[in-house]
């Protein structure tokens, strides 16, 4: 950590200015959008499902510029056009511009910020890998612990567009500060060059190889089972609280137990995961999320959502270390940027479909907790299914993986 603490800490940093494209953050002004722009829960979820796929596709080509720039250029780029994202969010009048501002914030945020922080982890990063990406996904953890509750508790005083006028400001600070700790980033076709890290037969995957391999879309159900109904939830805490006869702040008052856990599992995930490899994980890590979704419906008091939090936080905090030690694992590190890309693109298109499909489903008359035991099944047919393709790929790993 002493040695490397300027690239852990852009990495942090990056993840921690991801909040503000996050569902977790851009949901605790779902209220205040719904009434300013005269939406229902249905059309709400629509556009943020629709900006979002938007933002997927994009994702698609611009996660590819992780290979061919450093983060100290590209970094502060996105950076910037995030704060525009932010203040574009506080001026939207009209429901067109509410929509491209939700891709902007989804894209720059949920995408741009954690694949740049995740790829460079990766890449910068190979015995150790597990632990670095759990050190740069503790600012995630930091803006789940913290910005909800204070943005929450300031919406007592200050209009919810002036507080995204304050959202921009950390990004704006991060510019300068990502460009100091990253002086002396080499580029990632010269660390290319050396690569230690090759995988599966020994080779370095290409994305359109990866794409062509079964293995790929075998997984894909199961990356998109967390970010689709872990936004879900998130983005109908409003809901949640409402359906339950709840305050929404006795809610959001429970986050941290699950933003500690969360940070817990970051770092025990880590530390598994150089000793065991990503592959062996990979397929149990969304088992918690579904013991969340089948508990969450018999609680009856806000308390009583520490333990299905707890559960909730196990699952997040191993899903980043897992699924990107799994892409340099199985694919090598490489062309990392590319197949990185295409997994987070899925990610971000589960993140749409899950509150759009909530969402709906909502205004058919069937609230969120009801619908909470069949996506806990899906979660169970998805782990299982992911359990017997990689038990397959791993005999093609090189053997010292």
């Amino acid at each position: 950590m002493r040695q490397n603490a300027p690239f852990l800490s852009a990495g942090a940093i990056l993840t921690l200015c991801s909040s503000f494209g996050q569902t977790f953050f851009i949901s605790i002004f779902a209220g205040e959008i719904r009434a300013d722009y005269g939406l229902s829960h249905g059309a709400w979820g629509a556009i943020y499902a629709v900006s979002t796929m938007a933002s997927a596709g994009v994702m698609l080509w611009a996660g590819t510029l992780t290979d061919r720039f450093r983060v100290r250029a590209l970094g502060p780029w996105m950076l910037g056009l995030l704060v525009l994202a932010c203040l574009a969010m506080a001026l939207s009048p009209v429901v067109a511009t509410l929509a491209l501002t939700i891709f902007l914030l989804r894209f720059l945020g949920q995408g741009m910020m954690s694949h740049i922080a995740y790829v460079a982890m990766a890449r910068w990063f190979v015995a150790t890998r597990g632990r670095a990406v759990a050190l740069a996904a503790l600012g995630f953890s930091v803006g789940e612990a913290i910005l909800p509750v204070t943005f929450v508790a300031m919406m007592g005083v200050i209009d919810w567009r002036w507080l995204w006028v304050v959202a921009a400001l950390l990004p704006l600070a991060a510019i300068p500060l990502i460009r100091h700790l990253l002086k002396l980033e080499r580029t990632p076709q010269s660390i290319a060059a050396e690569d230690p890290s090759p995988g599966m037969g020994g080779r370095y995957w290409t994305r359109a190889e990866a794409l062509r391999h079964p293995l790929f879309w075998l997984l894909v159900p199961a990356l998109l089972g967390p970010p689709a109904f872990g936004t879900a939830f998130f983005f109908q805490q409003v809901h949640l609280a409402e359906v339950k006869g709840w305050a929404h702040v006795e809610l959001v008052a429970m986050f941290p137990f699950y933003t500690v856990t969360a940070i817990v599992s970051l770092f025990g995930t880590g530390w598994l995961m150089d000793r065991v490899g990503a592959g062996r994980l990979l397929p149990f890590y969304q088992l918690p999320l579904a013991g969340c979704f089948v508990l969450t419906p018999l609680v009856a008091q806000p308390i009583w959502m520490i333990a299905p939090l707890i559960l909730f936080g196990i699952m997040q905090g191993s899903q980043n270390p897992i699924v990107t030690g799994f892409s340099a694992e199985f694919y090598g590190s490489r062309h990392i940027g590319a197949i990185k890309s295409a997994v987070t693109a899925i990610m971000v298109l589960g993140s749409a479909i899950g509150p759009g499909l909530t969402g709906w489903l909502i205004d058919l008359g069937i609230p969120f907790p009801a619908q909470m035991w069949g996506i806990a099944a899906y979660l169970i047919v998805t782990s299982v299914i992911v359990w017997f393709a990689v038990n397959r790929a791993r005999q093609a790993l090189p053997a010292a993986a």
